[in-house]
């Protein structure tokens, strides 16, 4: 694989970004605009009714963030005049035909100029309504990638996926597509026209025949984005879905070149454009926040299992790399896998040992100014060890409350009145993250590590655009890079 100067590739460029608002969207935005500001252009997808609100969006939700501050640094007052010249927010959305963009000549503009289409866009809810998921996931795979064929100067088409789409599936996962009509179990296999009239029909039941009400929908269509995941073999609607759109992409590109980017557990920024920052909380970090708040009396999960996890800005400079490896490239489809498992594997135990130390140092305070003491938790190693803990221990209810809130991030801690529901609950979404607890599966990353040879071989830009989780001391980065910058997001 020869590679030429990553940011001379982007000089002139137009790049168009779905998801623009989202984490990975915006670190990759702001990487592009620092290091190749003779970037022609960087069209973003913001999902608003109107220009005005999608220009709003991106001010309050990028701009007035952290991460720009480095820009900000750089172009001091003319921040604003640089940002008019190179970012145009555009409101729309992926599930409608065209991405729901209304100005007919913006849409010719865009088709006309754009280079580079990159696919962020997701709803990454493990147990989604059918009905957002499957229009969002797969079906707005479909439209961006049919709105990318349009574009005449069109050099490379970039879809974010996730390396779960393997399912349960222990042992090592290669990366290598997904096809239409592939289940992972071996049934009848996907068909995605089928997926979509399975739900239009079950939301005309619900609506015309049982008058069902809405919170009986979204209760109605969670349950059937669960059961058609399981009856083809994937454990959740989160990435079924990203499986049938990865699927979609690579059934319908043509000669387009297509490159699709499977990332693994997503955490803060490793260096750039500093270290630690982060938005949103994500699994690991609300155990890590549980622990510092002396809440987490117990851990469900093999403490000696490899999580598999990946600092942001090394998934970004990865989708970068790729799209000046593979541009031009007709009927190329390339799959790679941006994770650690394989190349720096990490055990849950490194991370506990790292939250101990960290938040013994750094204990979290009480409302009457008193510091909290974290301990030793509970390992519960198995599913039957968990369910002896529920329902024997009647008097620790809250904790293992507690646990699940940590774990899932949602805070229903005093919703249920009645133990026994609480309690269910509780089971239900365990059996939910049971695959993640337990896991067994690593992510073959050949295709990353030569990409990141190419990068080492080409020049002197391996310091500007790393994505090696070799070079991460995982007791360093967690102690002293991501578990201050989850806290400092937390209550700053």
């Amino acid at each position: 694989m020869e590679l030429g100067s990553i940011v001379d590739f982007f000089d002139n460029k137009v790049v168009l970004i779905t998801g623009a608002t989202g984490f990975l969207a915006k670190i990759f935005m702001e990487k592009i605009l620092r290091v190749q500001p003779n970037v022609k252009k960087l069209y973003l997808l913001i999902r608003a009714p109107d220009a005005e609100s999608a220009l709003q969006r991106f001010q309050t939700e990028a701009v007035a963030k952290d991460l720009f501050k480095l820009l900000k640094e750089k172009h001091g007052e003319n921040l604003q005049k640089f940002l008019t010249e190179k970012v145009a927010p555009v409101a729309g959305d992926i599930i409608f035909e065209d991405m729901g963009i209304q100005d007919s000549s913006l849409k010719a503009e865009m088709w006309r100029d754009v280079d580079i289409v990159v696919n962020v866009a997701a709803s990454t809810n493990f147990d989604e309504r059918y009905d957002v998921a499957l229009p969002l996931n797969t079906l707005g795979a479909k439209n961006v990638l049919n709105f990318a064929k349009k574009c005449v100067n069109i050099k490379l088409f970039l879809h974010v996926s996730t390396a779960y789409v393997s399912g349960e599936k222990p042992g090592l996962i290669l990366e290598t597509p997904y096809y239409l009509g592939k289940s992972l179990n071996g049934t009848s296999g996907v068909d995605i026209d089928q997926e979509r009239k399975v739900l239009e029909d079950k939301l005309k039941e619900l609506k015309y025949d049982h008058n069902a009400n809405e919170k009986s929908i979204k209760l109605a269509m969670k349950e059937l984005g669960m059961e058609r995941a399981n009856h083809n073999g994937w454990p959740n609607t989160y990435v079924f879905t990203k499986a049938m759109g990865e699927m979609i992409v690579g059934q319908l590109r043509g000669d387009m070149p297509v490159v699709i980017l499977r990332p693994t557990i997503v955490t803060s920024t490793y260096k750039e454009p500093f270290p630690g920052w982060v938005e949103g909380i994500r699994t690991i970090d609300s155990l890590a926040l549980g622990y510092g708040k002396g809440r987490l009396t117990c851990f469900l999960g093999d403490p000696e299992a490899i999580y598999d996890v990946v600092p942001a800005d090394m998934v970004v400079n990865a989708m970068i790399v790729a799209i000046t490896a593979h541009a031009n490239q007709t009927f190329s489809e390339t799959i790679y896998h941006v994770g650690s498992s394989v190349s720096n594997p990490m055990k849950f135990t490194r991370i506990q040992r790292s939250a101990y130390l960290y938040f013994t140092e750094n204990p979290l305070i009480e409302k009457d100014g008193t510091p909290i003491i974290v301990g030793h938790v509970t390992v519960l190693k198995s599913m039957a060890s968990f369910h002896r803990y529920v329902y024997l221990r009647y008097s620790l209810p809250l904790q293992v409350l507690w646990f699940v809130n940590l774990l899932l991030c949602q805070a229903f801690g005093s919703t249920y009145k009645n133990l026994k529901k609480k309690i269910n609950f509780v089971l239900r979404l365990i059996d939910l993250y049971k695959p993640y607890l337990f896991t067994k599966t690593f992510y073959d990353d050949m295709n990353t590590e030569k990409l990141r040879r190419a990068v080492r071989e080409s020049g002197d830009e391996e310091k500007d655009f790393y994505f090696d989780p070799r070079i991460i001391n995982w007791d360093e980065y967690f102690q002293h890079t991501h578990l201050p910058g989850v806290v400092n997001r937390e209550f700053k």
